[in-house]
């Protein structure tokens, strides 16, 4: 319920002060950084597949803007989680992540279980890329 709080109220009850707040931020995304790098290589492999099979100039810009867009959203990422202040974060290892698993909003998974529920997406990609290679190379 809301109240009306008069001004000499407010000073007795709120504490102002001239120091500045230091903030802890965790800007970690809470994974192994080689999870991040494999996601990307499957795409970048998806991109590439993609290229090389369909092998035409005309095509050689918009790939190199698809991966461009791959790599640079993965690395504004990777330089956001290493911004200040206090940032002090680092990435969880494997060892950490084997021996301690990690939690989600569908529960605990162990890192066998995390790798899979990160690159589960990227390997349905380069997948479906192969299967549309085997579809060209039987036309």
């Amino acid at each position: 319920m809301s109240q009306h709080l008069s001004q000499d109220q407010l000073r007795d009850l709120a504490s102002v002060t001239d120091t500045p707040v230091r903030t802890k931020v965790d800007r970690n995304f809470g994974l192994p950084t080689g999870l991040y790098l494999a996601t990307v290589g499957l795409y970048l492999a998806f991109i590439g597949l993609m290229a090389a099979l369909f092998l035409n100039p005309g095509l050689a810009i918009p790939m190199v803007v698809f991966a461009s867009f791959v790599v640079f959203a993965f690395g504004l990422a990777g330089h956001w989680a290493k911004m200040k202040p206090d940032n002090d974060t680092a990435p969880m290892t494997w060892g950490q992540l084997a021996a301690r698993g990690i939690d989600t909003l569908s529960g605990r998974l162990t890192a066998n279980e995390a790798a899979i529920q990160v690159l589960t997406l990227p390997v349905l990609i380069l997948g479906w890329g192969l299967a549309v290679a085997a579809v060209v190379a039987f036309n």
